[in-house]
C-alpha cells in the first residue's frame, strides 16, 4: 500500500490499545526495562516507536529463518529467549509500545504459504492521530520491512488475485487461533508448513 495511512484500518479508540492482556505483557519487569531503555534515547514518540520497531525486528529472529524449533508466544517468552515467528514478535512490540505509552493494535494478514495461505501478525501504531502499519518480521533477503509513517514499507504486500487479505480489523488480544495454535504445539518448526492458522 502506498498511501498515507491504510484505509483499510478501522477507527479503534487509540485508548483501548494501551492495555495489557496475558499475552501482550506491557507491565512485565523486563517489557518495562526495555521500553524504559529505548525511550531515554529517543526523543518523542516517533522516535520511541521507530527504535522499538528496529529492536523487535533485529534482535528477535524468526524462528523459521534460524530454524529454532523453541515455542514463544506471550511478550516476556519473546523478550527472554529473542526468537518467534511473526505473531511472537508483534506481541512483544506490541507490549514494548504500550509500556512506552504509544497506543499500539495487533492486526493480521492472510498471505500465500506454498499451496495454500498462512495467517500473518503484524502490528498497527496510533501517532500523528492515525494508525500505521509496522511489521516486525525480520529482514532477509527478498524481505525489507522498515518503520514508516508514510508509504507501508511491509514484510509482504497482499495480492488480492492469490487469495491473500489485508484484514481491516484492530486486535486488542492476539487472534484466539495464533494463540491457541501456538500453545497447542512444542516445536514451532513441526507445525509451520501445516499446523498454523490459514486465516480470521
Amino acid at each position: 500500500m502506498s498511501d498515507q495511512s491504510s484505509p483499510l484500518l478501522d477507527a479503534r479508540d487509540p485508548a483501548t490499545c494501551l492495555g495489557e492482556d496475558a499475552v501482550v505483557e506491557s507491565t512485565h519487569p523486563a517489557v518495562v526495562a526495555l521500553a524504559a531503555e529505548l525511550r531515554s534515547g529517543a526523543a518523542g514518540d516517533e522516535a520511541f516507536a521507530r527504535a522499538a520497531f528496529e529492536w523487535v525486528r533485529d534482535h528477535v529472529s524468526h524462528s523459521y529463518d534460524v530454524s529454532d524449533p523453541r515455542v514463544t508466544l506471550t511478550a516476556s517468552e519473546v523478550l527472554e529467549h529473542r526468537v518467534g515467528l511473526c505473531y511472537a514478535k508483534s506481541h512483544l512490540l506490541a507490549a514494548v509500545l504500550r509500556a512506552g505509552g504509544v497506543p499500539t493494535a495487533l492486526c493480521y494478514q492472510r498471505l500465500s504459504h506454498g499451496d495454500g495461505h498462512v495467517l500473518h501478525g503484524l502490528v498497527a501504531v496510533h501517532l500523528d492521530g492515525r494508525w500505521h502499519r509496522q511489521d516486525p518480521r525480520g529482514n532477509k533477503d527478498g524481505v525489507d520491512a522498515q518503520f514508516s509513517l508514510g508509504a507501508e514499507r511491509l514484510a509482504s504486500s497482499v495480492d488480492a488475485a492469490a487469495g491473500e487479505i489485508d484484514y481491516p480489523t484492530l486486535h486488542i488480544s492476539p487472534a484466539g487461533a495464533v494463540v491457541e495454535a501456538l500453545q497447542a504445539t512444542d516445536d514451532i518448526l513441526a507445525v509451520y508448513d501445516v499446523g498454523l492458522p490459514t486465516g480470521l
